[in-house]
């Protein structure tokens, strides 16, 4: 083991020893002996450990552990200290502009344990104000994490939207004789996107020179594809076709594995067939049109032949923002700009539902700030009329499954949406215990995102989806489908269990500024691979709509 590695193990083990909170003294030896290894011109490997313990900065406590190093390749006690740490906060250590203090603060006390609930956190503005960080340190950490992340090679379906929307327009500007349709799971609209699907006219040649000369890796799969990777490292798989064959090979590579097979199987469909069109493929087996979205589940197929497909939501069916935060809580903006800013894009209302008294590391209201802002809404509906602001609170669900008030001040909001955000390491047992005993309170009126999850950083904690949505039609719940891209939760596959028992989702921005209106849009894609109608969705409901469904409420309440 030479000298760089024994110094880069003792710096980490510095590092993990602030994190975890020890003796800074111990600390700063391991951080000093680190300074002084790396800069020694002789191997310590050919050192005795007489002469190396007299080393200003090592001493013979260290030296010991250099000895341990060399002769096992490996140091025991920083061994322990990693085994006792998240591997999301190993991560943070390579993150620019996180030292090992503020990554104490942000795991012993914000509960965040990867660098994309971290990055989530950014996004909600909750690191702004909390103590040791600040607005541009936030913003520096925002940058830096982006960047980390944008090597991994999977990516939410929002952040590829812009990229594949240039990639095709390059492309057809640069070779306008040639056709470029994009296909597979950015077609499907999933959540994440590991590669990226176009299919073409385009000879492989003329494209495999077009990347290389700016820098992409190709590589030629088949006869009918070519891998493209660039700094993003995300596959991009051109699949050639012929004009006549063009929309029967994009069918073939925009459906799901099982929906082709019992395609197949149905209508005895050959990849040789050609069709002027994707409806004509559908008319020439006298099946109702499918939509691309909604091509994951097998069976589909049959409700279309059934004649039981009904219109999807559209995103201009919203007609409310439902879930929105502003700077009486984390939220960047003031309340006032957000209800302007909600009526100015021709929404009706707007649910103010900031953080409740236990969300402290959100500014969450205490009993005398709800009182101030409720003056405050009453204020500004008589400015903005007929335009409606609506009283409501994210309440957190406490360990035991309470709301964070009591009956009287609860009964103060027009609408309760609880949410589970502290303590997330649970069992189903513990998790189903708060959710159910919080769906059950007659006050609560939407149960906001929930299993937790943050996707491609946080898995949700464990939940019986039947359970929670059997308890949410016995109870008037609405289940809460957070539009925010990184979350969208609840999973869509579990829409259509919920609406065939009757209960309502809510597509709900969770806006923390202005600019998160615009994540009702991702939740609208989701919920169509579901089949979810304006009809199912409580964001959809008019003013009128929406004042009747309270009054439902409240009288749940007595």
């Amino acid at each position: 083991m030479d000298n760089y590695t024994i110094a880069d193990n003792f710096s980490l083990l510095s590092k993990l020893m602030d994190i975890h909170g020890e003796n800074s003294f111990k600390a700063k030896s391991f951080a000093a002996a680190a300074f002084t290894i790396e800069k020694l011109p002789t191997p310590l490997s050919q050192m005795p450990i007489e002469k190396m313990s007299t080393i200003r900065g090592i001493g013979i406590a260290i030296a010991k552990n250099v000895v341990e190093q060399i002769q096992t390749g490996s140091l025991s006690i920083l061994n322990e200290y990693i085994q006792n740490t998240p591997e999301g906060i190993l991560t943070m250590l390579g993150i620019k502009g996180i030292g090992p203090k503020k990554i104490a603060i942000i795991w012993k006390e914000l509960e965040i344990e990867t660098i994309g609930e971290l990055l989530y956190a950014c996004e909600e503005n909750r690191l702004a104000n909390y103590k040791g960080f600040g607005e541009k340190s936030q913003q520096n950490i925002k940058e830096a994490i982006s960047f980390y992340l944008g090597s991994q090679g999977s990516y939410l379906y929002q952040e590829m939207e812009n990229v594949v929307a240039q990639i095709q327009e390059n492309l057809q500007i640069q070779f306008p004789d040639f056709r470029f349709s994009v296909a597979g799971d950015f077609a499907l609209q999933c959540e994440i996107i590991s590669k990226i699907d176009f299919i073409t006219t385009a000879p492989q040649t003329i494209l495999k020179d077009f990347f290389a000369i700016q820098g992409f890796q190709t590589e030629v799969i088949s006869d009918s594809t070519l891998e493209v990777i660039g700094s993003m490292k995300l596959p991009i798989n051109f699949i050639k076709t012929t004009d006549e064959n063009f929309y029967n090979c994009h069918f073939n590579h925009s459906c799901s594995e099982s929906f082709l097979e019992a395609w197949k199987k149905q209508t005895n469909w050959t990849s040789t067939e050609n069709h002027a069109s994707d409806a004509a493929i559908f008319e020439s087996k006298h099946i109702p049109f499918i939509p691309i979205y909604q091509r994951e589940d097998a069976s589909i197929i049959h409700r279309a032949i059934a004649k039981k497909l009904k219109s999807v939501i559209q995103l201009e069916d919203i007609k409310g923002i439902i879930h929105s935060h502003s700077n009486w809580s984390d939220g960047a903006e003031s309340l006032e700009t957000m209800a302007n800013a909600a009526k100015e894009n021709g929404y009706e209302y707007l649910v103010i539902s900031d953080h409740s008294q236990s969300a402290f590391y959100a500014n969450g209201l205490r009993e005398e700030r709800i009182v101030a802002q409720h003056h405050q809404i009453d204020e500004l509906n008589k400015k903005l009329y007929p335009f409606r602001i609506f009283k409501s609170i994210e309440s957190d669900i406490l360990n035991d499954g309470n709301l964070d008030y009591d009956d009287d001040l609860l009964e103060s909001f027009d609408l309760v949406i609880a949410s589970i955000h502290s303590n997330l390491k649970m069992t189903e047992e513990k998790a189903m215990m708060r959710l159910i005993n919080a769906i059950e309170n007659p006050f609560t009126s939407i149960l906001g995102h929930m299993t937790g999850r943050l996707l491609l950083s946080r898995n949700g904690y464990p939940v019986d989806h039947q359970k929670i949505i059997d308890a949410c039609a016995a109870n008037n719940v609405v289940i809460e489908l957070n539009a925010h891209p990184r979350r969208l939760d609840i999973d869509w596959r579990w829409i259509q269990e919920a609406t065939n028992q009757g209960v309502l989702i809510s597509i709900d921005p969770d806006a923390h500024a202005i600019e998160g209106f615009h994540d009702c849009k991702y939740g609208v894609l989701v919920a169509q691979k579901a089949g979810l109608t304006k009809y199912q969705n409580l964001s959809s409901y008019s003013l009128a709509e929406f004042e009747e469904f309270l009054g439902e409420q409240h009288q749940k309440r007595s």
